[in-house]
């Protein structure tokens, strides 16, 4: 797992045994991590401004304020104000209603922080691995939300620099003009685009080079 030392992580849900069963989970798996929890939108961004958290695990039906019922437009709106205001917040959307993100794709391909998807349906185990990737700084995201192989420009320059050039990210960072970060954040991007995830015994930049050159992106 992710260092999780003088962390705070926020968990938004509205329903208590969902709530309860998040943040055991987390406090077993990030001991060290302050928790702190919210079940509205309004409590949710008084939170976020008091603890300034590194991580939000949010799901999108919410009420706006206790005692209202839980809408998912509501969720919506407060995941896109988290990635207006704090670009490098690390979320995870935990919900039973992440095909509606598809309205947030935008604001997805261009947060700077981890950004990771787990339904609600998922083991408490694979959720866990979706906190750890966010912490990364890592994307994830269903794959009916990449309607096919979108790679931008500046993602086949890092490739053609890295695999082409055997350039390090400074190098890459100096060659186009970016601050180091955003060659990393770059990297997450083609990541999740070409389906390369954290695996075991494997290095992600290898499989980033075997799946680019499957996919025709570098000869």
């Amino acid at each position: 797992m992710a260092e999780s030392q003088k962390q705070t992580f926020l968990i938004i849900d509205d329903h208590e045994l969902v709530l309860g069963a998040t943040r055991s989970a987390l406090e077993q798996a990030y001991p060290e991590a302050n928790l702190v929890t919210a079940q509205s939108l309004q409590d949710a961004m008084r939170c976020v401004e008091l603890y300034q958290p590194s991580l939000a695990v949010v799901d999108l039906s919410i009420p706006d304020k206790t005692g209202d019922a839980a809408q998912i437009n509501v969720g919506i709106q407060l995941l896109k104000h988290l990635m207006q205001q704090h670009p490098i917040l690390n979320i995870v959307v935990q919900s039973a209603h992440v095909k509606t993100l598809v309205r947030l794709k935008p604001l997805i391909n261009e947060h700077e922080g981890g950004f990771t998807i787990a339904d609600k349906s998922l083991p408490m185990k694979e959720m866990l691995t979706k906190v750890d990737w966010a912490l990364q700084g890592l994307i994830y995201t269903p794959r009916d939300m990449r309607n096919g192989l979108e790679v931008k420009p500046e993602w086949l320059d890092v490739l053609l620099l890295a695999f082409q050039e055997g350039l390090q990210d400074k190098a890459i960072a100096e060659r186009m003009n970016v601050s180091e970060r955003t060659v990393r954040h770059y990297w997450t991007k083609i990541q999740d685009v070409l389906e390369v995830y954290p695996d075991e015994g494997k290095n992600v930049r290898i499989q980033t080079e075997i799946y680019a050159r499957q996919a025709g992106l570098i000869d």
